[in-house]
C-alpha cells in the first residue's frame, strides 16, 4: 500500500533569482540518525546550500541546515554537516563535466519527501546571473504581476 503524498515542500528561493537554471536533477540524501524526522517536521533550510565533488567523484551537498530533533536527546545528528547525494554514474560523470566549465555550479533548488517515504533533493546545474539578468527577471516578474491583477 503506497504512502500518503507528502506535504513537505522546502524551496531555496533565492538561488532562482541568483543563478539561471541549466538542468535539474533529482538525487536521494544519505542521512544518519534523526535528520528525517526533522525534514518530515519541516525544519530543514536550503539557504547557502550548494553541492560538489570530493577526490573520489562523490557528490556532496554542503550549507543545508537540518534542526536537531526536538522530542527526544538519544541520535540526535550534527545540523549542519556534508551530506552525500545519490545519483546515477552517468549523471554524475556529466555533471563533473559540466562544472568545470568556467561559471557553471551546482545549487539545491527544493527538497521534498517523496512518496516512498525517502528524502529527495531537487539540484539544479546552475550560471550565475549578472546584475542586469536579475533586474531584467525583477521586470518581468512585475509584468507578469500587473497581468494578473488586470485579469488577463
Amino acid at each position: 500500500m503506497p504512502k500518503a503524498k507528502s506535504k513537505i515542500q522546502i524551496s531555496n528561493r533565492r538561488a532562482s533569482f541568483d543563478y539561471e537554471f541549466l538542468e535539474t536533477y533529482t538525487a536521494g540524501i544519505q542521512l544518519v540518525g534523526t535528520e528525517i524526522k526533522s525534514i518530515r517536521a519541516g525544519k530543514a533550510s536550503l539557504v547557502d546550500a550548494f553541492c560538489y565533488f570530493d577526490q573520489r567523484g562523490q557528490l556532496y551537498v554542503k550549507g543545508m541546515n537540518i534542526a536537531q530533533y526536538f522530542w527526544g536527546s538519544w541520535g540526535q545528528h550534527e545540523p549542519v554537516r556534508d551530506r552525500k547525494l545519490l545519483l546515477t554514474k552517468r549523471e554524475l560523470r556529466h555533471l563533473r563535466q559540466e562544472v568545470k566549465l568556467k561559471g557553471n555550479t551546482i545549487v539545491a533548488v527544493r527538497l521534498f519527501v517523496a512518496e516512498n517515504g525517502y528524502a529527495k533533493l531537487v539540484i539544479a546545474l546552475a550560471k550565475g546571473k549578472k546584475a542586469y539578468d536579475k533586474r531584467q527577471s525583477i521586470k518581468e516578474k512585475d509584468i507578469r504581476r500587473e497581468m494578473d491583477r488586470s485579469g488577463y
